[in-house]
């Protein structure tokens, strides 16, 4: 388990300051695993399924460690030894990271397929938000720029870059409606953003990422769509029409691109999540 980072460590414990809550029936949260290390003393320690009955039982010591405890794997600790002293600390896949610790939202999962085909460069995040993307790609090795509109936004991913003491990140306040792109850029992106924008901005956005992109280089959009088999319910200012965004990239390489149903966060009367189509397009200019 190598590839996973550790996000959190609790202080130690002795019997009289172990928490009540972990020797009760628990489980890791999704995407994250507990490292248990035990330093002194010895620890009865239970694997249980979701409805309480006991699988396995261990006594860990400190020449007879805990293995790592898997994501949402049931267990409790058992009783200890007057003398215990033992620690816990959480573990992430290198994707999640950030949002484990900061609570933000992951990557969109497109970014981390889109990183994966390509050497770190210099990066664009045009909407970046609370930084899920800046973050990741700064992570990958990128140096990165990212433009919002928020200001709040912005400050509270500038915290979380000093916190970390990340370098090769720039973060800017810009409106994307009225925006010039004047650097060159190995790639740029703009997910779920677009439909925020005023339609008459997007053609004008469009054309100066494909200018600002150096030969080689990609282009990230995701933005949703208004279509016959699923209109969009929501009063975006903007959406892409059926084969709109692709068109846009004539002469490019498209790497990908699709139109599929997918689901907001935002949900309907019924709480239902609210489904439309979205406009996926990764794309290479040409060298």
């Amino acid at each position: 388990m190598s590839e996973l980072i550790c996000y959190k460590t609790l202080p130690v414990w002795h019997k009289e300051t172990l928490p009540a809550d972990f020797q009760k029936q628990h489980n890791t949260r999704e995407g994250s695993w507990a490292q248990l290390s035990i330093l002194r003393g010895s620890l009865n320690f239970s694997l249980m399924t979701a409805t309480g009955e006991i699988t396995d039982t261990f006594t860990f010591t400190p020449d007879n460690q805990p293995p790592r405890i898997a994501p949402q794997q049931w267990h409790r600790i058992d009783s200890v030894s007057e003398d215990i002293e033992c620690q816990i600390a959480f573990y992430c896949s290198e994707e999640r990271y950030y949002s484990q610790k900061y609570q933000l939202t992951p990557p969109h999962s497109e970014v981390i397929e889109a990183a994966g085909k390509m050497k770190p460069g210099r990066v664009l995040d045009l909407g970046c938000g609370n930084g899920r993307n800046v973050l990741y790609l700064n992570q990958k090795g990128f140096v990165v720029e990212g433009w919002d509109k928020s200001e709040e936004s912005l400050r509270q991913l500038q915290g979380v870059i000093a916190a970390e003491k990340r370098e090769n990140i720039t973060l800017a306040r810009r409106d994307l409606n009225q925006v010039t792109l004047a650097g060159q850029y190995d790639f740029i992106l703009s997910t779920v953003v677009m439909m925020f924008l005023q339609p008459e901005t997007i053609p004008t956005l469009i054309e100066q990422m494909q200018s600002a992109t150096l030969p080689g280089g990609y282009n990230l959009i995701v933005a949703a769509m208004d279509t016959p088999d699923y209109p969009c319910p929501l009063p975006f200012p903007f959406r892409f029409g059926p084969g709109e965004l692709l068109e846009k990239y004539a002469g490019w390489d498209i790497v990908k691109y699709n139109e599929n149903p997918g689901a907001l966060h935002k949900v309907d009367a019924q709480g239902n999540p609210i489904k439309l189509r979205f406009a996926t397009l990764l794309a290479q200019r040409k060298a």
